[in-house]
């Protein structure tokens, strides 16, 4: 069974990172893959920062140059505990998604040795139970977030409580988790109005070229908001 592609590079990096000359017959036969799949994950491994030297021909083999190494992150083991405790939370909610796990692998990369034993201690002792309804998708969490940074628009497909299908241009600004469901509350530009939008709802969602001047949030906090009469009436009305 082929890895994972994300595993699979981190694999081929720890493997690198072991010293010499790795030809990509013998990398390919390590990770159960192919030459060209070895080929497309030594650029990936480049593009994130790593200099991978290749030396070319028919017996084509890699290495990491010399010098290169990953520095180990500089937490305390409680903060290695928080970190991994999240990253089970998380994996909950994005099941269908490898990122979490692929998150805990780096960290057993980059962590010295009593922090990789606190992590890894972490990991087994914890388990967090998937809420029914509240899948969501990571890449749909990513295009929100980058749309808040960027002061950009969305647009998106969205079938609300009563099963009544929209396609929605919001302003996103904050997503946030209540009662096991992921929430994005936005300005809805066609409503001309404040709206939430539970995530496991939306489908299709893309940017909108261009950035606005967002609209301003119209309280404190999404908290309170939440409790006036008017968060109340859109609270999960869109």
């Amino acid at each position: 069974m082929e890895l994972d592609p994300t595993i699979r590079t981190l694999t081929m990096l720890t493997l690198l990172q072991s010293g010499g000359e790795w030809t990509a017959a013998e990398l390919a036969e390590r990770l159960g893959t192919s030459v060209r799949t070895v080929r497309r994950d030594a650029r990936r491994l480049r593009r994130l920062g790593y200099t991978v030297e290749a030396r070319p021909g028919p017996g084509s083999a890699y290495r990491l140059s010399p010098g290169t190494r990953i520095p180990p992150l500089l937490f305390t083991a409680d903060e290695i505990t928080a970190l991994v405790a999240g990253l089970h939370l998380i994996r909950a909610f994005l099941p269908e998604a490898a990122v979490a796990s692929s998150a805990l692998l780096k960290l057993d990369q980059v962590l010295p040795r009593p922090l990789r034993r606190r992590a890894a201690a972490t990991d087994l002792a914890t388990e967090v139970l998937q809420q029914p309804g509240a899948v969501v998708s990571a890449a749909t969490v990513g295009v929100i977030a980058d749309a808040v940074a960027e002061d950009g628009r969305l647009r998106f497909h969205y079938t609300d409580q009563h099963g009544r299908p929209s396609t929605r241009l919001v302003e996103p600004y904050r997503h946030f988790l209540r009662a096991g469901h992921w929430y994005l509350v936005a300005f809805d530009v066609d409503r001309d109005d404040w709206r939430t939008f539970r995530l496991d709802r939306i489908t299709g969602i893309s940017r909108v070229a261009g950035t606005y001047r967002p609209h301003t949030f119209p309280d404190e906090s999404i908290e309170h908001w939440l409790t006036t009469d008017f968060g109340r009436a859109t609270h999960g009305a869109a």
